[in-house]
């Protein structure tokens, strides 16, 4: 059962602060101990976030799996990449950069919404806080000043 749903609005409309922000994210998530599946709009966003998951901090490392529709979620990763939910497991938290409304949602705890400056991508994102508030959810939301901190 979703508990919580956070909507995290980022200032620049690029996707690579989107995606440095969902590492970190991830990254804090994944020090808590907590289970992490990420839903991206694209196979192409979620292996451009394998890739940056890999090098964004020299200080850390966050094991992760990048899963496709057609395969089993690994057990034992704590963190799963997907353009498809049905692919993945059940977890403690979706961070959601896709630019869909993710279904299941009661598979996870919480979810994030990581919105960016684009304003097509601001638009789709006040549907869904709409439809989130409709579901009963009461998404919050956090305005992000480019500082880097969660």
């Amino acid at each position: 059962m979703t508990d919580r749903v956070d909507f995290y609005v980022l200032s620049s409309p690029t996707p690579k602060q989107r995606f440095t922000f969902a590492c970190r994210l991830i990254e804090k998530a994944y020090l808590r101990g907590l289970r992490v599946v990420v839903l991206s709009a694209s196979a192409d966003d979620a292996q451009a976030l394998d890739d940056l998951l890999w090098t964004f901090n020299d200080q850390s490392f966050v094991p992760h799996r990048l899963c496709s529709g057609d395969e089993s979620p690994d057990a034992d990763a704590p963190v799963h990449l997907s353009t498809v939910l049905d692919a993945a497991p059940a977890a403690d938290l979706l961070v959601n950069l896709s630019d869909r409304l993710p279904t299941g949602l009661e598979r996870f705890a919480r979810i994030a919404e990581i919105i960016d400056g684009d304003p097509e991508r601001r638009r789709l994102g006040r549907e869904r806080f709409k439809i989130y508030r409709e579901r009963q959810l009461a998404p919050q939301t956090h305005q992000m000043d480019g500082s880097g901190d969660i």
